[in-house]
C-alpha cells in the first residue's frame, strides 16, 4: 500500500528559530517567491498536498493574546489567498489552506475555497479551525469568550473540551462546514449551458437555494461559484482528543492525529474507526532530518532560548529511520503523514528528495501522480450534488 504523504507549511519552518538557519534568507518569507519554492519543491517530491496555517492572532508563546519576544516569527499571510496565488504555479499537487469557522462566515469561506478548486484545476481542500481564544475575539467584538490562560489555570483545565464555550466552537464549525458542503452541491454540475447561439447561460433550474437554518448559521443560497471541479473540496481536520475527533468524524474526509508512538498510533487509530470508517488518518509529525539532524536541532534550541516543543512528535534523525518510523506506525492503521519541517528550505528538501526516496526503494511511495485531483489522489470518490439528486 502506498503511503499519502503531505506537508505542514508555515513561516520559516516550524521550530521557532528555523528564520535563523543557514540557506535562508530571513526577508524572503513574506514573499511570494519564498512560498512558491516551498509548494513546487514539495510537488517535485511527489506530495499529496501541502497545507498552510492561519488564526486570527499573531503568533506567541502564550496561551492566550500576545507575547512580547521579538527573537521569533509574528506574521503571516492569509492562506487561502496564498494557496490561490500558488496553484497556477504548480499542477498536480493538493493545496490546502486553513481557515477559521469561528469568527468567518461560512458563505465566505465556501465561495474561496470554490474559487481555489477552479483556479488548481481540483486540487482545493480546507482545513476548518476553531478559534477559542478571547484574544482572537477581541478583534471582532461579536463574540464573548473567557480568557484562555484562566481556563487553563483551573484544576483539569488542560483539556479545553470540558469547557461549554469549546464544545460549541466544535459544534459551530460543523455546522459552518455542512454551509460550505450545500453551497457547493448547489449549482449542479451542468446548470451552466454558455449557449451563445441562444443565448442561455445557465439553467436556473440546477441552482438551488440551500436554505440552511441552525443555532449558528442561516443561509439561503445557492453560492456565487459554480460547483467545484472536485464537487466537493477534501475538508480535513486537526484533532488531538474526543471531541474534535468526533467533530472530523462528522465534517472531514481527512484527520491529522498527533499519536507519540506506535502503540499511541494503533490506540488512536481504534477510537477513530469506532466513530467513522471512511476517514482517513494521517499522522502529524514534526521533523529535523538529516545525517546532522542533532546537531541542527541543538543549535536552534540555543538560539531560541529553549528545547522544542509541540503538539505532534518531534522527531530527529536520518531520512532511513524517519522511514522505518512511518512504516511501523502505518502497521499500526496509519493511511499517511503530514510532516512539519523543523526549518525550510533544507528539511523540506530532505522529505521531497530523500525521504520519498527511501519510500520508493521499499515499495511505499509512488513514482509519478496518478490523478489530476486532490480527491483521486487520496482515493475519495467525486460526490454528485445532493441536489441534482433530489431534484
Amino acid at each position: 500500500m502506498t503511503l499519502h504523504l503531505a506537508v505542514a507549511l508555515d513561516g520559516a519552518g516550524w521550530h521557532p528559530a528555523a528564520w535563523r538557519e543557514h540557506g535562508l534568507t530571513a526577508r524572503s518569507i513574506f514573499s511570494a517567491r519564498h512560498w512558491a519554492a516551498q509548494v513546487v519543491e514539495a510537488e517535485r517530491g511527489l506530495l499529496d498536498f501541502v497545507t498552510f496555517e492561519d488564526g486570527f492572532g499573531l503568533q506567541s508563546t502564550l496561551p492566550d493574546g500576545p507575547d512580547d519576544r521579538t527573537d521569533q516569527v509574528r506574521g503571516r499571510f492569509d492562506a487561502v489567498l496564498l494557496a490561490a496565488r500558488l496553484a497556477p504555479l504548480t499542477s498536480r499537487i493538493g493545496l490546502v489552506p486553513t481557515a477559521t469557522t469561528t469568527h468567518t462566515e461560512p458563505f465566505h469561506v465556501a465561495v474561496g475555497i470554490a474559487t481555489l478548486d477552479h483556479v488548481s484545476g481540483g486540487r482545493a481542500g480546507w482545513r476548518p479551525q476553531v478559534s477559542p481564544r478571547a484574544g482572537d475575539a477581541r478583534h471582532f467584538g461579536r463574540k464573548e469568550i473567557p480568557p484562555l490562560a484562566t481556563l487553563l489555570n483551573r484544576p483539569g483545565g488542560a483539556d479545553l473540551a470540558a469547557f461549554p464555550h469549546v464544545r460549541e466552537l466544535f459544534a459551530e464549525a460543523a455546522d459552518a462546514v455542512e454551509v460550505a458542503r450545500r453551497l457547493w452541491d448547489s449549482w449542479e454540475d451542468d446548470a451552466e449551458i454558455r449557449d451563445v447561439a441562444t443565448g442561455r447561460f445557465v439553467d436556473r433550474d440546477r441552482l438551488h437555494a440551500v436554505d440552511f437554518s441552525g443555532p449558528h448559521f442561516s443561509v439561503k443560497g445557492p453560492s456565487i461559484t459554480p460547483r467545484p471541479p472536485q464537487g466537493q473540496p477534501v475538508v480535513t481536520a486537526l484533532a488531538h482528543s474526543r471531541l474534535p475527533y468526533e467533530f472530523a468524524a462528522s465534517s472531514a474526509d481527512v484527520v491529522y492525529v498527533t499519536p507519540q508512538s506506535a502503540e499511541d498510533a494503533r490506540a488512536i487509530v481504534g477510537e477513530v474507526r469506532e466513530l467513522s470508517a471512511e476517514l482517513k488518518i494521517f499522522a502529524d509529525l514534526l521533523v529535523v532530518l538529516g545525517p546532522d539532524a542533532a546537531r541542527r536541532k541543538a543549535r536552534l534550541d540555543e538560539l531560541d532560548g529553549a528545547e522544542l516543543r509541540s503538539d505532534a512528535l518531534v522527531f530527529t534523525g536520518t531520512v532511513k529511520e524517519l522511514a522505518d518510523l512511518l512504516l511501523e506506525w502505518r502497521r499500526a492503521g496509519i493511511e499517511g503523514f503530514r510532516l512539519r519541517p523543523g526549518a525550510v528550505p533544507y528539511d523540506l528538501r530532505q522529505i521531497a528528495r530523500g525521504l520519498t526516496t527511501e519510500l520508493r526503494a521499499r515499495g511505499a511511495f509512488r513514482r509519478s501522480y496518478e490523478a489530476a485531483t486532490l480527491r483521486g489522489l487520496l482515493g475519495l470518490p467525486r460526490p454528485a450534488s445532493r441536489y441534482a439528486h433530489a431534484r
